[in-house]
């Protein structure tokens, strides 16, 4: 199995396409998962031209429920029903998400070959895996929407056996505990696993996916140090009346916002198709973070 995550822009214009972007929406490949978050129009034509099988999609993650999120989801559907897939499509998403994944699946005038269960996200812990979660918070918008924040888990630290007898720790059901990751107590005193655990030697890698957002110290907390922070930047800042009306953000907000929260790199996504050329948007968000790219459909990053 792959120690890779695998990132894949299907889309990166806002509300309508351009001739060279979709409507945003990301592919994510770890650890023999594979999973979306949103699926805008022609999302499945730009899974065909990836690295990511359609056929292989575990769970959709909807941001929230605005169309040019969602509306590649029938069409993709669909072609999955078409190839006989045999095994239920999870669709993940704000409160409403049933209601409207049962109007796009009425659409389809056939019996489906496989189960599409839809899920209201509540904030928190929306997928948990033995390797990674992945954790929905709240953005300010127009209507509920969610960022979504990838955090892989490392494995524990080696046990340091002298360690644990220097502290008093008897040999036996203590040592269990802590080689569990878990603090215990003894003689009054709180003993934490990495007081006796050797300090890991790689850093998790942690992915988050802020679109359709106002800035607000809300999400900051969350996505705190990532690898990798994906940001929307519907506007340059010229425009930061038509942002704040519309509830989004410009490029160099999201540079701001990667310089506070400590990223290490920061990806420019949901561009207005205004914007013919993104180097505008790139140097707007350098004057506050270094380590800047705008995404394109179809490009990759693997971490």
């Amino acid at each position: 199995m792959s120690e890779s995550i695998h990132l894949v822009f299907l889309g990166t214009s806002s509300g309508a396409p351009t001739k060279n972007r979709n409507p945003s929406s990301l592919a994510v490949k770890l650890f023999g998962h594979s999973f979306l978050i949103d699926c805008s129009e022609g999302s499945q034509q730009r899974l065909m031209q990836s690295s990511v099988s359609y056929m292989k999609i575990e769970r959709i993650f909807l941001t929230h429920l605005h169309g040019d999120h969602l509306f590649g989801l029938p069409g993709l559907i669909a072609t999955m029903a078409m190839h006989k897939r045999d095994y239920p499509l999870f669709v993940y998403g704000p409160e409403g998400v049933k209601e409207a994944i049962e109007k796009l699946l009425s659409l389809w005038q056939h019996e489906l070959s496989f189960e599409v269960r839809a899920i209201e996200l509540k904030e928190g812990i929306a997928w948990d895996e033995k390797r990674f979660c992945l954790n929905a918070v709240k953005l300010r918008h127009s209507v509920p929407c969610f960022g979504f924040v990838l955090e892989e888990k490392l494995a524990l630290g080696k046990f340091n056996k002298q360690k644990a007898l220097d502290l008093g720790i008897p040999e036996g059901p203590l040592f269990r505990k802590l080689q569990e990751g878990l603090a215990i107590k003894l003689k009054g005193k709180t003993i934490k696993p990495e007081m006796v655990l050797e300090p890991l030697k790689k850093k998790a890698r942690k992915i988050s996916y802020i679109v359709d957002t106002m800035p607000s110290t809300h999400y900051l907390q969350a996505i705190n140090e990532s690898t990798v922070l994906i940001h929307e930047a519907e506007f340059t800042e010229d425009l930061i009346k038509r942002a704040k009306q519309t509830m989004h953000s410009t490029a160099k907000q999201a540079g701001s916002i990667a310089e506070k929260t400590n990223a290490k790199k920061l990806v420019l996504t949901h561009l207005s198709a205004r914007y013919k050329e993104e180097e505008k948007l790139e140097n707007e968000a350098r004057q506050e973070f270094a380590n800047v790219v705008v995404a394109k459909d179809l490009m990759e990053i693997e971490l």
